[in-house]
């Protein structure tokens, strides 16, 4: 049980981008649920993640729309992010995250098909840890910040769809992780994590988020000397709409659900984590770009 506390933590290791996926035409601006990166007590770990997300159905309400009626005709994001977290007793932690964004727009906004390519740091994260409500880290709280870093100035995108938000941002978030059988070998955890904007630039105010996550993995499979446990995860997402002058109050905003199967990989002290997200329900303002899935990829190693 040890090992599962951190699963409901690792919330921004996308970061995401989800990892920070973080625009708001159908992205997740703030990622749960990733159950990798699984330290069983005070230690560190360093991390590596890929998330590709392709947004290309125009969505409108609860039902696909009309690609006439969105300007957006693709949005195409690789999101990598580098970052690390350390425990320094059973009871506090750090968590830090440096993401990258490659984004890929093809729109109609001036009148005619036009392609803009775009890549920038995106938004620094750092975040605390408390753990020590209970001998087994099974319960804790995390609390930090979204930091201003990413590029919200480039001139080919929309606010929605810029890198950075140039906003700053309060992170706080709670989990729970147990067991299903007495073996110990079905596991579970809980978590919700909530992102509101404290301070704005240019006019342009993005929607906070609130996400949620409920998984469930089983941990008694090896291969070869290679742990392997199967992971299923549903994720919960509701998005306000931006405001501000520069913001599109009617083409933002989104309540999302969906289904997440996974796979994690473990030799020694490095683990490989992958899984797909996938829309079960979502509804969206006005007309906005979603993805069919979106994939992630972590390796991480303990120390």
């Amino acid at each position: 049980m040890r090992k599962l506390w951190f699963a409901a933590i690792v919330a921004a290791v996308a970061v995401t981008p989800e990892a920070a996926l973080a625009c708001a035409c159908g992205c997740t601006v703030f990622d749960v649920g990733t159950s990798s990166l699984l330290p069983s007590g005070p230690g560190g770990t360093l991390f590596a993640e890929y998330d590709l997300l392709d947004q290309t159905r125009n969505w409108s309400d609860a039902s696909r729309a009309p690609g006439a009626n969105n300007t957006d005709m693709r949005i195409r994001s690789n999101f990598y992010v580098v970052g690390g977290q350390y425990m320094f007793n059973s009871a506090w932690g750090v968590m830090a995250e440096l993401p990258y964004t490659e984004r890929s727009q093809v729109s109609t906004d001036s009148g005619s098909l036009e392609k803009t390519d775009h890549s920038s740091l995106g938004e620094v994260r750092l975040m605390g840890v408390y753990s020590g409500f209970s001998p087994d880290m099974s319960t804790g709280v995390v609390f930090g910040v979204k930091l201003p870093t990413g590029d919200h100035n480039f001139a080919g995108f929309d606010t929605d769809v810029e890198i950075g938000s140039g906003s700053t941002d309060i992170i706080l978030g709670g989990y729970h992780s147990g067991q299903l059988d007495s073996t110990g070998n079905f596991v579970w955890y809980a978590q919700a994590m909530w992102q509101y904007e404290v301070a704005t630039r240019d006019h342009y105010v993005p929607g906070s988020e609130l996400n949620g996550a409920v998984g469930i993995s089983y941990n008694d499979w090896s291969v070869g000397g290679v742990g392997v446990a199967p992971v299923l995860q549903m994720l919960v997402s509701n998005r306000g709409h931006d405001s501000g002058a520069a913001g599109d109050p009617d083409n933002t905003g989104y309540t999302r659900v969906l289904i997440s199967p996974g796979v994690s990989f473990a030799i020694q002290d490095w683990k490989l984590y992958a899984d797909v997200e996938l829309p079960v329900w979502q509804h969206v303002t006005g007309n906005q770009l979603i993805a069919p899935a979106a994939f992630k990829f972590i390796v991480s190693h303990s120390f």
